[in-house]
């Protein structure tokens, strides 16, 4: 809602600014203009993704329309007052929850795209593993990959089989291993 009330009044004074340029709208146009280049400066040093910054910028233009008086705006890098305050508090706000949100990972060289491999290929690979899991694991190695292939954390595992969570990750380490040597994997 904010974002529209802003994007409302950009277009209002540019609006104003083509046709009968004031004091007032000249004022407001420059301040945003100052605020952003200001925000882009923030956004440099703290190395945030390029692509992140109008998104960013936004943020902060939001948290400034909900808590200081546009007319305001102009004095905000000239002053040291509660307002300037506010404008750096939004500032790193944002940029404290854009470094700390979760980026995609990119896909090494060696590590197999799997979204790339046929169906077939994928059910011949599983039943490679769940062939030789059956010739070389034990019954407690084969429920505990299991378990841990269905995404139970090990000191789950350990209470359902009642055990330490040491134990548990030990033997899900050996069968690994056993069936990497059966598979021929090792690197």
């Amino acid at each position: 809602m904010a974002a529209v009330v802003l994007g409302t009044a950009l277009t209002t004074a540019d609006a104003s600014a083509t046709t009968a340029p004031t004091t007032s709208a000249y004022l407001e146009d420059s301040a945003v203009r100052d605020l952003s280049k200001y925000c882009q400066a923030c956004w440099r040093n703290a190395r945030l993704p390029l692509d992140r910054w109008t998104d960013c910028t936004q943020q902060v233009f939001v948290r400034l329309l909900e808590r200081v008086e546009t007319d305001k705006w102009a004095a905000l890098l000239k002053s040291d007052g509660e307002e300037k305050r506010e404008f750096l508090r939004a500032i790193d706000a944002v940029k404290k929850r854009t470094q700390r949100a979760k980026r995609p990972a990119e896909l090494s060289a060696d590590v197999p795209d799997f979204q790339n491999k046929s169906e077939s290929a994928l059910r011949e690979q599983r039943e490679a593993v769940r062939l030789a899991a059956a010739a070389v694991l034990s019954d407690r190695q084969r429920s505990i990959l299991d378990l841990s292939a269905e995404g139970w954390a090990v000191t789950d595992i350990a209470t359902q089989l009642g055990t330490s969570p040491e134990r548990v990750s030990d033997e899900k380490y050996k069968a690994i291993r056993k069936l990497r040597h059966h598979l021929r994997v090792d690197g």
